[in-house]
């Protein structure tokens, strides 16, 4: 019980350390229902682990009535877990959280079977995951990595990396330490469709007119950016 409230406390304290938006501990109470969800969470999982059931779940849907976040009392979370805005967040049953882990808005941890057993994600420490994102499966998102907003991720993910994209890719670029740095992750897809539109008016200036002055500096120079796309991924 004891533990119990220290998490709880932890918790609380953790918003205040990390959050800007926050002006005041009055604050607290009314306007950040990620942090009430998991209180709801906290008190849900630990009668959990005494061997009960419907009264965690109970709890559960309650905190889920309260703040449209629907956290499973099975789903082990680790410390200073933070949900901000948190509207639409669904946390599944055997999902395993780390500590330090950020997490936004509409955000899924879901699975993709009905198996029984590990079939929801693991997010490992200090993971960063942004507004609208679905990871799902019993994939794990390594240690200080980030999954960029809308993205659908079914694939494990390094630490250290960034993924985006639908289905996700995992960039070997664009990571950056700061939690909230995502105008620093690349376009790829900008960049390779940037690509095809310049390889082809070399060729269009090629052929037609048979001038060859230039063009193996042009595509020397286009190669730089394939060869610069394709070792951002995977």
């Amino acid at each position: 019980m004891i533990k119990l409230f220290k998490l709880i406390k932890e918790d609380f304290a953790n918003v205040k350390k990390n959050d800007p938006a926050l002006h005041s501990t009055f604050e607290l109470f009314f306007n950040y229902p990620g942090l009430w969800a998991m209180f709801f969470y906290r008190i849900s999982h630990s009668i959990y682990n005494l061997g009960l059931r419907f009264l965690p779940r109970f709890i559960s849907a309650l905190g889920l009535f309260l703040t449209t976040i629907d956290i499973h009392p099975a789903a082990k979370l680790g410390r200073r877990v933070f949900i901000d805005h948190g509207v639409g967040v669904v946390i599944g049953e055997t999902v395993i959280i780390g500590n330090d882990v950020l997490i936004y808005q509409q955000v899924t941890l879901g699975g993709v079977s009905t198996s029984k057993g590990k079939r929801h994600p693991t997010l490992e420490d200090n993971v960063l995951i942004s507004a609208g994102a679905k990871v799902l499966g019993n994939i794990t998102i390594g240690a200080n990595s980030k999954v960029g907003a809308n993205s659908v991720v079914v694939k494990d993910v390094p630490a250290n990396s960034t993924a985006i994209g639908i289905p996700a890719r995992v960039l070997k670029r664009g990571y950056d330490k700061t939690p909230l740095s995502h105008n620093k992750i690349p376009d790829v897809n900008k960049e390779i469709f940037e690509y095809l539109i310049k390889r082809i008016e070399v060729l269009e200036e090629a052929l037609p007119k048979g001038k060859q002055e230039g063009i193996k500096k042009k595509d020397h120079e286009l190669e730089k950016i394939y060869d610069n796309y394709i070792h951002s991924m995977d």
